[in-house]
């Protein structure tokens, strides 16, 4: 048996899983909070990741989102897949917004979870999007070694 606790499991878990996914690199995300089943990730919109619109694309708000759910699901030691999800756009961002993606587990049954992460505009709290996603928990795959991991940082 061993001595970790479900939080010392959910960071491990969290950092791992975050040092192994390019895509969250890419896009500056970084990770404030990681509870068994709930993350808080923050990502800053930049010029790049506008639409034709000057607004922040709904693909970078997506990737947000999606991140801190992949993130949610794999908080337990267990690798877990997103199965679908969907996404209610409300409000707009733009350059220089700062972005916070609340991830939450709302249920676990068997090998499936369903999440719902909410993605507000930090400053004023203005809610952009609500998404909603369910995952499965894979068998035949062990959790990526840890290599080099990043440590889990303050979101400034």
């Amino acid at each position: 048996m061993s001595d970790r606790t479900e939080q010392q499991i959910a960071e491990e878990s969290v950092a791992r899983f975050l040092s192994g996914d390019t895509t969250a690199r890419a896009l500056g995300l970084t990770v404030s909070s990681v509870a068994p089943g709930a993350v808080t990730a923050h990502m800053t919109i930049r010029p790049e990741m506008l639409n034709g619109h000057g607004s922040a694309h709904g693909a970078a708000l997506f990737a947000v989102a999606d991140i801190a759910f992949a993130m949610a699901c794999n908080s337990h030691g267990h690798p877990a897949v997103g199965r679908s999800c969907s996404i209610e756009y409300l409000a707009s961002a733009h350059a220089g917004d700062a972005v916070t993606a609340t991830a939450v587990e709302r249920a676990v049954v068997g090998r499936g979870g369903i999440y719902d992460v909410a993605l507000t505009r930090d400053g004023d709290g203005q809610l952009l999007t609500e998404m909603r996603g369910h995952s499965r928990q894979v068998t035949g795959l062990s959790p990526r070694s840890a290599g080099s991991t990043p440590a889990l940082h303050d979101h400034a």
